[in-house]
């Protein structure tokens, strides 16, 4: 497989969960790049096992300096950058009644001034044609309880790859959206204790219209799809990989 042959990636939160998956079928099919994130041991174990043609870059991505220098080197060690996927996010959750606003500034840092601030600093290393992923959330779509800033900065996303496109048609630069449900991740340990994990993994199974939880390589796939070539007609668009929770689920 080969789709992504000599194409240079950066993928921010590129480290762990859907950002991993997406490096290794990105690896899978003959990219080579960038992983960037805050966690120094979990980037050093996932460049690991992406092997000699990814490098890891411990940054925090609502800095602006942190992005210039991904950037930078990502551009001095590989040459002009293919692909950005800006990925990385999170945050607090909360309603609004409780979240305040150092939370507030936090959680919109992380999944929105990031967002917007990894793919200005970006564009001096693109080449021209290349592609921007975004990643959102279904979060944006059903008022999920507590995720009240999370679902409006991921909505805010999905109109960036909107806005992004327009904004790049001079240089064919297109930006889509990924938008994934319920996944596999780590994210989980954040929530709940260690011991409740797996119940919560099988209650939303079990109210997936296809019976499982999303895996970070069913958004690593979708990735490649929007990375490569096969994907050259769309942009601007919203690709849904939730198993079918916005649009199906009771």
């Amino acid at each position: 497989m080969s789709r992504l042959k000599n194409k240079v990636a950066v993928i921010t939160g590129g480290n762990s969960g859907i950002g991993f998956g997406i490096a290794q079928e990105f690896k899978n099919e003959g990219a080579k790049g960038v992983i960037v994130g805050r966690n120094q041991e979990t980037l050093n174990s996932s460049v690991a096992q992406l092997g000699d043609n990814f490098i890891a870059i411990n940054a925090d991505v609502t800095n602006l300096a942190n992005l210039e220098r991904v950037f930078k080197e990502a551009s001095e060690k590989f040459g002009k950058i293919d692909v950005v996927v800006a990925n990385a996010g999170g945050g607090t959750i909360g309603t609004v009644a409780d979240i305040g606003e150092a939370d507030y500034d936090k959680t919109m840092d992380l999944n929105l001034k990031s967002v917007y601030f990894t793919v200005q600093k970006a564009l001096p290393y693109m080449n021209d044609g290349g592609s921007i992923i975004l990643i959102g959330s279904n979060a944006a779509h059903r008022a999920h309880a507590s995720f009240t800033l999370y679902g409006a900065a991921k909505a805010a996303v999905i109109f960036f790859a909107k806005a992004f496109s327009s904004d790049l048609l001079d240089r064919k630069i297109r930006a889509n959206v990924i938008t994934p449900g319920t996944t596999d991740t780590p994210a989980f340990e954040k929530f709940v204790p260690a011991e409740q994990i797996e119940g919560l993994k099988t209650h939303f199974a079990s109210v997936m219209p296809t019976g499982r939880i999303g895996q970070p390589s069913d958004i690593g796939k979708t990735a490649v799809f929007l990375a490569s070539d096969d994907s050259s007609f769309m942009l601007g668009a919203e690709l849904l990989v939730d198993g079918g929770m916005t649009y199906l689920a009771k």
